[in-house]
C-alpha cells in the first residue's frame, strides 16, 4: 500500500470527526418520521430502502453517517445527479437525519455474485492490487462490507452491482469529487473496467 494511500485514508477518517461532533446536539433522530418523509424516495430505492432497480442504490442499513453526508453534498450540488439534487434541495437538517435513521434501522440488502469473477473481485477487495497501489476496499469498508459507521464510511454489502461500476468510473473521471482527500478518486483511477466490475460483482454478493 502506498504512503498516499495510507494518508489519504487516516486523513479521510480525522475529517469526519466534526460531523460526528456536530450530530450529537439537538434532540434525536425520529426514524418514524422518517419513514414518512421516505416515501417519496421509494420509487427509486424501494419502500424499506432495498432497490429493485439496479442502477439505483440501496440504501437499507447504511449508516446514518453517510447518508446525512450525501444528501447534504447533493443539496450542496458538491454531488451532482439531477434526480437528486433536486429532490433534496428543499430538506430540512432535521427530515435529512430522520431519513438517515429510517434507512439505518432497515436489514441489509442481499445480492448473487457473479461467479465468473468473483475470485478477482474477492482478490482486490480483500488484498488491493500492490502493482497498481489500488488499497483493498475491506480497509474502509471492513472484510464483511458493513462500512465504519463512525468514520462514515459507507456500507457495501448486497448493493447493486451497476450502481457500484458506475459510481467507481465517476469517481475515476472526476465526475464524483465528494470523497475526503481523493480517497476514491485515487484508488479508482488505478482500477480498470475489469477490475471495478469484478468488485462491484464481489461487493453484491457480500454477506455481513
Amino acid at each position: 500500500m502506498s504512503s498516499r494511500s495510507l494518508l489519504g485514508i487516516a486523513l479521510a477518517l480525522f475529517s469526519q470527526l466534526p460531523m460526528a461532533a456536530s450530530n450529537q446536539h439537538g434532540s434525536q433522530p425520529d426514524a418514524k418520521a422518517g419513514e414518512q418523509a421516505a416515501a417519496v424516495c421509494a420509487s427509486c430505492h424501494g419502500v424499506k430502502g432495498e432497490s429493485s432497480n439496479a442502477l439505483f442504490p440501496s440504501m437499507a442499513g447504511q449508516n446514518e453517517k453517510y447518508i446525512i453526508k450525501q444528501i447534504n453534498d447533493f443539496k450542496s450540488s458538491t454531488r451532482l445527479d439531477p434526480v437528486m439534487n433536486a429532490q433534496v434541495a428543499n430538506l430540512s437538517e432535521k427530515t435529512i437525519a430522520n431519513i438517515a435513521a429510517f434507512y439505518a434501522q432497515q436489514s441489509m440488502p442481499t445480492g448473487e455474485a457473479d461467479p465468473a469473477v468473483v475470485e478477482l473481485g474477492e482478490a482486490i477487495y480483500r488484498g488491493g492490487n500492490l502493482t497498481k497501489q489500488i488499497t483493498a476496499c475491506g480497509a474502509c469498508h471492513g472484510p464483511s462490507g458493513a462500512g465504519n459507521p463512525p468514520a462514515g464510511f459507507p456500507q457495501l454489502a448486497g448493493q447493486q452491482a451497476a450502481y457500484t461500476v458506475k459510481q467507481l468510473q465517476a469517481f475515476r473521471t472526476g465526475e464524483r469529487a465528494n470523497d475526503a482527500n481523493e480517497v476514491m478518486r485515487d484508488i479508482a483511477e488505478r482500477m480498470s473496467d475489469a477490475e471495478i466490475k469484478a468488485v462491484a460483482e464481489y461487493i453484491r454478493g457480500l454477506r455481513p
